[in-house]
């Protein structure tokens, strides 16, 4: 479905240049390669145009012992990735958004109408009857974030499963709240939510997730390497994907259960509750995908739900999918917005109408539709020794998205870039607790302090950002961090 470079997509005028450097992603996401960053694959369309394809790094580099193997595989274009929470948008927020365009589903109903043994209070009287679709989507529906079924000495006897039907069993009849739904509630991201909300499609099609999104969405664009278990496909092998943690679930065999994976995971998804739990498939977790079909699925929602003549679903749908919930504006349904640009992942110059969503493997999609541009970034950063708590790979800049998405902006974005400019010199002190940090600009230089894309200011010990442009000389700057004031 791509061809010479062109994603089908809706006419629409350039009016936003864009001002993209693709030597200084290069140059970027090498460094952090040679540094040790595993691999990554990114890809940005605009206007149905591929900007950028490029893959960096390998999908298999260590062996189970932590130790460089001698034929690293390098990664290609082809290459897929475990897409981790990506799932929650690319497979059951679209199915949801499929379904919803049929008047098969309204958010605004109650979760046991779907399900009809979704019944039953807690000791608090918190009621499953009360709790409605949207707010599963909004995060607000009041479950943990996450329950470890697969775990026996992390959960009762009655909650331990390692068979979907039986955790489904359990989602759907036992597993209590822990806190009051909707209301003025803020979110409490939780994969419950999304393993509940797959269970709905299931219910409603009475399709297997899978299965709903292959027929409904995937085989209609002609998709051939967006699955859930893709290793039960004969089309593919181990070779064919992105390796991630190095002692199957055991962080470097700290962690142990029944049936614990203990061989470097390649083709299978990372994700426990999914894996162990939900034999791979489940609502929050157990995609994989590659930079072409995540091109086309994010082209879908540049198109308002369209993709050349096929339409699963309408802007009316889209718009009440992308809308911002009114106590954290962060969150829509199930889309994460750039509604107020507190998330750092969004990068400097995506719009505050753009959305997108991170999975917990190095996954990253930023969508913005006032410029009709898609950004995926698909990374292994897992795929690193495990120490001290820790994967390696957590400590790249590579793996936390923002870099990498303030690498273009538009005529008309706020700041301008200064990289390829320099500086005057400066120095600006940080107080806290009675303790003064300074740096001048040669400590930029000498990464004493943390400089990103030339644009913001971080104090790498406070985790603070200060932009530039807005520093004058001689002046004291209050900010808060938490409760706590600084100057």
């Amino acid at each position: 479905m791509v061809n010479n470079g062109s994603i089908t997509s809706i006419e629409l005028i350039d009016s936003e240049p864009i001002i993209f450097n693709e030597e200084v992603i290069d140059e970027f996401i090498g460094k952090e390669i040679q540094q040790g960053f595993p691999g990554a694959a990114l890809i940005i369309t605009r206007y149905g145009k591929i900007l950028k394809q490029t893959v960096y790094g390998y999908k298999l580099k260590y062996d189970e012992n932590a130790t460089l193997i001698k034929q690293a595989q390098l990664l290609t274009l082809d290459t897929m990735f475990d897409l981790a929470s990506l799932t929650k948008m690319y497979a059951t927020n679209y199915a949801l958004m499929h379904l919803a365009a049929q008047g098969a589903l309204n958010v605004d109903d109650p979760i046991k109408k779907y399900i009809p043994q979704y019944c039953g209070c807690n000791p608090d009287n918190e009621c499953r009857e009360t709790r409605l679709i949207k707010d599963l989507l909004t995060h607000t529906a009041g479950y943990t974030s996450s329950v470890k079924f697969y775990d026996p000495t992390k959960v009762s006897s009655d909650f331990f499963s390692q068979d979907k039907y039986k955790t489904e069993e359990i989602i759907e009849t036992k597993l209590e709240f822990q806190r009051p739904r909707g209301g003025d509630q803020l979110p409490v991201y939780s994969d419950i939510d999304y393993m509940l909300l797959g269970l709905v499609v299931e219910h409603i099609s009475g399709m297997s997730i899978d299965q709903y999104v292959k027929i409904n969405i995937y085989q209609q664009l002609g998709l051939t390497h967006t699955l859930f278990n893709p290793l039960n496909n004969r089309n593919y092998q181990k070779s064919d994907f992105a390796a991630t943690e190095l002692n199957g679930n055991t962080r470097n065999h700290t962690i142990n259960f029944p049936n614990v994976r203990t061989y470097i995971l390649q083709g299978e998804v990372h994700d426990e509750k999914s894996f162990y739990s939900m034999n791979g498939l489940s609502g929050h977790a157990g995609l994989f995908s590659n930079l072409n079909d995540m091109s086309i699925l994010t082209q879908i929602m540049l198109n308002n739900g369209t993709y050349g003549n096929i339409k699963f679903w309408n802007q009316n749908v889209q718009d009440l999918f992308l809308t911002p919930y009114a106590y954290d504006p962060t969150y829509g349904l199930g889309w994460r917005l750039n509604h107020n640009k507190s998330l750092s992942w969004f990068g400097l110059y995506a719009s505050d109408e753009a959305y997108g969503h991170t999975g917990w493997t190095g996954t990253c999609t930023v969508i913005d539709p006032k410029y009709s541009m898609a950004i995926t970034l698909l990374t292994n950063k897992r795929h690193t020794p495990y120490f001290n708590g820790a994967f390696d790979g957590e400590k790249y800049e590579t793996g936390t998205y923002d870099q990498i998405f303030i690498s273009y902006r538009t005529n008309s974005s706020q700041y301008t870039s200064q990289y390829q400019y320099g500086f005057d010199l400066f120095t600006v002190e940080f107080y806290r607790n009675g303790t003064t940090m300074t740096y001048a600009t040669s400590d930029v230089y000498e990464e004493k302090a943390i400089l990103w894309g030339a644009q913001k200011f971080i104090d790498s010990g406070y985790m603070h950002t200060i932009l530039l442009e807005d520093l004058r000389p001689s002046t004291t700057y209050f900010y808060q961090v938490g409760n706590n004031d600084h100057g």
